[in-house]
């Protein structure tokens, strides 16, 4: 199992296969994320089974190629495989591996800080612990969307502008 490098040369045609299926994986995830907060419990059930199915095959995926980069796979099919991973809930040891092999990949300068934030974030709100950039949203209290606990919240607004992330207050204005 590799960790970060890939254990092979891919060819071009298997590159654009691997860009193919994350693109694909993501519209599918796209179409049926409505089911997460269903109220019909076979809709929650099939959105976990599906965002589970996606975080092993990401697993899969990383194992072969590590992070699946912008300059790997094309700036779509990486995004596609941020939001698998932003998805992959239950599957938090696929979303700490995703988490690590980004942050290498936002060092060396082939992903995004931005979207490492949300997955940050996610990443710690899954694991019960104060989320960084407030990007993630625990529910709605008179009609105004309540982040997770952040830690220092005061400097929230500050950490979202280094990375490229509205101020909260527009953020959850879409929201409304």
């Amino acid at each position: 199992m590799t960790h970060g490098t890939p254990a092979h040369h891919p060819t071009e045609d298997e590159l654009a296969a691997l860009a193919t299926e994350l693109v694909d994986m993501a519209a599918e995830d796209n179409r049926t994320a409505h089911r997460a907060n269903s109220e019909d419990f076979a809709d929650q059930l099939a959105w976990r089974r599906l965002t589970a199915r996606h975080g092993d095959r990401l697993d899969e995926i990383m194992d072969r190629y590590g992070w699946p980069t912008a300059e790997l796979v094309g700036a779509e099919a990486a995004r596609s495989a941020w939001l698998l991973a932003q998805h992959a809930d239950r599957r938090l040891e696929v979303q700490r591996r995703a988490l690590r092999l980004m942050e290498r990949a936002v060092a060396a300068g082939t992903a995004g800080p931005r979207e490492l934030a949300f997955l940050r974030d996610r990443t710690l709100v899954n694991e019960g612990r104060r989320q960084v950039y407030g990007t993630q949203i625990a529910g709605v209290r008179d009609g105004a969307p309540v982040p997770w606990p952040c830690e220092d919240p005061e400097r929230m607004d500050e950490r979202r502008a280094e990375v490229g992330i509205p101020p909260f207050a527009e953020y959850v204005a879409q929201f409304s």
